[in-house]
């Protein structure tokens, strides 16, 4: 009875694991043993501030869960012990996990996964470098307001040139009058 009540424990929490990772657009596999509790607090911290869920999880619960997702590719990646990182967010997990590897020697990234593809440490890492959404939102209104400012300057200098030309004709007329 007692295993049979344990499997069952087991397959909810692989179908949770499944859910999570449904509604994930990316997902970073590492390595965490040997963390400082004081520095696992701050990483998850941060990590939750940015709304990236931080797991760790067995290596038969997620190579399940991987199985249901249709994932592969993960075997090497699921041995010794692991966590997971993912979120809506395709760049937060691996922008603080990069960091994070990098601050915390103990950390070192397997894998991920974006849009449901198997991506490599590399990967990882290019997507970590990108800017984020609000640096990228920021650069393509420059490049929009960069022409529109030059227009309005060429425009108030089209203007500038008709006021001082009127106001020479008003200067002669005045004095022609006079």
């Amino acid at each position: 009875m007692a295993s049979e009540k344990i499997l069952e424990q087991k397959k909810q929490e692989v179908s949770e694991l499944v859910e999570l990772l449904k509604n994930s657009k990316s997902v970073v596999i590492s390595e965490y043993q040997g963390i400082t509790v004081d520095k696992d607090t701050k990483m998850r911290k941060e990590l939750r501030e940015a709304g990236v869920h931080y797991k760790v999880v067995k290596n038969a619960i997620l190579a399940h869960a991987f199985e249901q997702l249709g994932f592969k590719g993960f075997e090497e990646d699921l041995k010794g012990p692991n966590a997971i990182a993912f979120s809506e967010d395709p760049v937060a997990p691996s922008k603080l996990m990069f960091k994070y590897q990098k601050e915390i020697d103990k950390i070192k990234i397997k894998s991920g996964i974006l849009e449901g593809s198997k991506i490599d440490v590399s990967h990882v890492e290019r997507l970590a470098t990108l800017p984020s959404k609000e640096e990228l939102i920021a650069k393509v209104v420059g490049g929009f307001s960069a022409p529109l400012y030059g227009l309005v300057n060429v425009l108030n200098g089209n203007l500038r040139g008709l006021v001082v030309a009127l106001n020479a004709i008003l200067e002669k007329r005045q004095e022609a009058q006079a």
